[in-house]
């Protein structure tokens, strides 16, 4: 039966934690509770796949012990404006490994939780597997998802202000793609608290980072990861796929497991039918999983 706790995170919020399954402990900041009907066919109609975390958890406890909690969601929900920096990221993961009683664990996000799990690596012994999926662990696009925030951040301060009749509506009325008539539905302190991720990675280099040479990692993305954003979100080209792809040997070289996807993009690379054979794969690989009973 899964097990349900609580963690307290650096702001004294409260995240809850469902852990399920045996074997090696995998954590997962992945969504359990359903959407609603329109939401998850809003989802779909974009290219998303609503049903990731549910999927990934079942397929997962067959072999892991999957603490699954919505760090996300939480932080949309608790938004750490001032506060969602690298540092306060790898101590939420850890407060969060803590409470579900995972002194050692391994670890898979996707996206900016990527980037989350590449900043706990740098700053924990703990962790014994990492999965990056959705961000390249050099060369990441820090500086141009600076830019893509600062222009969501702007605009979540003008909704407030936005009279009836503008050219922006919800992502449930737009065409699918077209993100220059879709109006921000997040909040200023919502959106604030990427800008404080973004700013804080500016320093950050990730080509000298060192990642403990003996921790199995493996990234992935697809190879047609790219979104060109118009001047309204800052006329920028986020790189996911490129850079993953250009500096896959000397990842490889530097210890890195590496899959290029052909044919996806960023959100039909997360869905559950391609992460979880990735997963399932690479863990049985690197030996981060039940081991089957003695005769």
């Amino acid at each position: 039966m899964p097990e349900t706790v609580e963690a307290v995170l650096h702001d004294g919020s409260r995240i809850a934690i469902t852990a399920q399954g045996e074997g090696p402990a995998l954590l997962l900041p992945v969504r359990l509770e359903p959407y609603g009907t329109v939401e998850a066919e809003t989802m779909r109609e974009w290219g998303g796949d609503p049903d990731v975390g549910p999927a990934l958890v079942h397929g997962l406890s067959r072999s892991n012990r999957v603490i699954a909690a919505d760090y996300e969601g939480h932080r949309m929900a608790h938004p750490a404006a001032d506060t969602l920096t690298p540092d306060h990221l790898a101590a939420d993961l850890l407060a969060i490994a803590d409470a579900a009683g995972a002194d050692v664990f391994g670890y898979y996000g996707y996206s900016w939780l990527a980037l989350s799990g590449l900043q706990l690596a740098l700053r924990t012994d703990r962790l014994r597997a990492l999965v990056m999926g959705g961000f390249p662990p050099v060369d990441g696009p820090y500086r141009s998802m600076l830019a893509v925030t600062r222009a969501a951040h702007a605009m979540s301060q003008a909704t407030s202000t936005q009279s009836p009749g503008q050219s922006t509506v919800p992502v449930a009325e737009a065409e699918p793609g077209d993100w220059d008539h879709v109006s921000v539905q997040t909040t200023e302190a919502q959106t604030r608290q990427f800008v404080t991720l973004y700013e804080a990675l500016q320093g950050f280099d990730d080509f000298a980072a060192e990642v403990p040479p003996d921790l199995p990692r493996l990234a992935f993305a697809g190879a047609e990861d790219q979104i060109d954003y118009s001047a309204q979100w800052g006329g920028v080209r986020v790189r996911i796929g490129e850079p993953l792809a250009q500096h896959q040997a000397a990842l490889i070289a530097a210890g890195w497991d590496v899959q290029v996807l052909p044919g996806l993009d960023h959100l039909s690379a997360m869905h559950s039918s391609v992460v979880l054979p990735i997963l399932t794969a690479w863990l049985q690989r690197v030996g981060w999983v039940r081991r089957p009973a003695a005769d």
